[in-house]
């Protein structure tokens, strides 16, 4: 009935909350200021660091993220005031979506290249977001970012030391 929740480090997750927050995708990019948006943007940064750290087999350690990350995320679905049954839906479908960042970023090693912005327009082209200069944008972001953690230690990245400011 009652589920014990294991102190974990949330270094990581606050650190990619933040990165979500940056206001240069919702003000220069100009994607929508809510709670899907800054999932997706933190599934990315995430599938990003676990496809750094795959190289240094911390399968365990990416395990433990994977879960820490998903049980604050589940913790804020029901923030919002979502029912057992809602969050069990949602929180199905948001593995759903992270498995296909995380498959599709291991796929393409140039994911993140302005003239290959598939995976990009999949989960942030909408109705406000059709010009392909601000997914070139976006998707400089990304490729900044991931230059940015490959030059970083893998223990430090996984436990949130990522100090990376893009402009």
């Amino acid at each position: 009935m009652f589920s014990i929740y294991k102190r974990h480090n949330n270094k990581l997750y606050n650190k990619l909350v933040e990165l979500s927050r940056n206001k240069f995708f919702y003000q220069e990019i100009k994607l929508s200021d809510n709670f899907e948006s800054r999932i997706l943007l933190i599934f990315f940064h995430l599938a990003m660091i676990f496809r750094i750290s795959k190289k240094d087999k911390n399968e365990k350690k990416n395990q433990e993220i994977f879960d820490n990350i998903f049980i604050n995320i589940e913790y804020h679905i029901r923030e919002l005031g979502y029912g057992d049954v809602a969050v069990n839906k949602k929180m199905k479908f948001l593995n759903k979506i992270f498995f296909d960042i995380l498959v599709n970023i291991d796929k393409e090693k140039n994911v993140f290249d302005p003239k290959k912005t598939n995976l990009i327009k999949k989960y942030f082209l909408n109705k406000e977001n059709r010009k392909n200069k601000k997914i070139n944008k976006l998707a400089n972001y990304f490729f900044n970012f991931k230059n940015y953690c490959f030059a970083l230690n893998v223990n430090s990245m996984l436990n949130g030391s990522i100090d990376f400011t893009y402009r």
